[in-house]
């Protein structure tokens, strides 16, 4: 029988390493309730229910709300998770090369962001009633995209004034919105290669000539 003490005299950390292995249990655990709502998110756009989110992650309904008090604690949760994935995936490419290489870059990347994260879009945009927590996600998530197009289209953004910069920005964020997306890919049926062909096009018209380069 293990004692819990060494041999030099101190105390064997059997009680930490099972407090650990709890904590990544645990862990573990909520993260896959994460992943289970948006999972049933992408099939149906119905908001998930507790029950049908612990049957998806295989766990009861106790365990979901063992980590997540209420459902709107577990919106806000996957909403974050997804943010985090999103922006990974869009820092992933570098912003280089001339002005058709970053449209063609930045409107794949982009299209790809929609396709998989429209359905937590609309889920997050109809359930932020008066949540702060989901309004601010709204908001960081638009300034995100901005700062994306600013940082993307820097070269042709500077030949312009403030005012028409700013108006420009605008513009742009709202011709890469996810329903712009949906528009195309759902009412119009269009291919992913034809979207992003569209939108393609639309910012090219949309943003000034591209500065030589000294």
């Amino acid at each position: 029988m293990r004692s819990g003490v060494t041999g030099q005299g101190g105390v064997a950390p059997a009680a930490p390493e099972r407090a650990d292995g709890r904590r990544l249990r645990s862990a573990r655990t909520r993260q896959l309730i994460i992943e289970a709502y948006l999972a049933l998110l992408r099939e149906s756009p119905q908001i998930p229910t507790a029950l049908s989110i612990a049957n998806r992650a295989g766990y009861s309904v106790r365990s979901v709300f063992e980590r997540f008090p209420d459902l709107h604690t577990l919106r806000v949760a996957a909403t974050d998770d997804a943010m985090l994935r999103a922006s990974t995936q869009v820092a992933s490419q570098q912003v280089v090369g001339d002005r058709a290489e970053r449209l063609r870059l930045h409107v794949q990347t982009r299209g790809r962001v929609c396709e998989e994260w429209l359905p937590l879009w609309r889920a997050l945009v109809a359930n932020q009633g008066d949540s702060t927590d989901l309004k601010s996600r709204i908001r960081l998530i638009r300034d995100l995209v901005i700062r994306r197009l600013e940082e993307v289209y820097a070269a042709e953004l500077s030949t312009l004034e403030e005012r028409e910069r700013r108006q420009t920005v605008l513009a742009l964020e709202a011709l890469v919105d996810f329903e712009s997306w949906a528009r195309m890919r759902e009412h119009f049926a269009l291919s992913f290669d034809e979207a992003c062909g569209v939108w393609t096009r639309a910012i090219d018209r949309l943003l000034p000539e591209t500065p030589p380069v000294s």
